[in-house]
């Protein structure tokens, strides 16, 4: 397999890099897998067009499927309303990076910390820049649903056309049981 290169080629992301996501069968298994998994979800899934769905759309999908805790960033809250679905937080996509980051932090529940972060929907810049201190600074493994290469996550997809993302994407929904 040949290895992705990051879309936003002028930073260096360090020797540790994402581990490419070959197929979407691998997040299945992850998200299986996960003790206490986590999706935050930042405001280009509103904007963002996959075809006849908005990404929102989609990952409403894999929430649902999946029984995943979902953190709305910047204004996705009232988007997720308007699709019937209640994100289980809403805040600053630094504030729950620096949240999962505190090993003192209990979770949205109190039932702990979360051993898996899947992040979807923030600007390319603003990803690299979380996922680089969750990376260097935590223990939790994360991966990006993005349709690009994000190398500082542990695990993130190859760069994708629209269409392969949204395969992508709807094969982890079908998976874990969804619509």
């Amino acid at each position: 397999m040949a290895l992705a290169e990051p879309w936003q080629r002028a930073e260096i992301p360090g020797p540790t890099k994402a581990m490419v996501i070959p197929k979407p069968e691998v997040v299945v298994a992850m998200i299986k897998r996960a003790k206490r998994p986590i999706l935050i979800v930042g405001h280009k899934a509103a904007e963002t067009r996959l075809g006849k769905k908005k990404l929102i759309d989609l990952v409403v999908g894999i929430a649902k499927a999946g029984r995943i805790p979902v953190v709305a960033t910047a204004h996705t809250v009232g988007e997720f309303s308007k699709r019937g679905f209640q994100p289980a937080a809403s805040m600053s996509a630094v504030d729950i990076a620096n949240r999962l980051q505190d090993p003192e932090w209990r979770g949205l529940d109190g039932g702990g910390q979360y051993d898996l972060a899947l992040l979807t929907g923030l600007p390319y810049y603003m990803g690299w820049v979380i996922l680089s201190g969750l990376k260097h600074f935590s223990q939790v493994t994360t991966i990006c649903l993005d349709g690009f290469y994000q190398p500082n996550a542990s695990w993130s997809f190859p760069n994708l056309s629209l269409e392969e993302w949204r395969e992508y994407l709807k094969v982890i929904t079908d998976k874990l049981g969804g619509k």
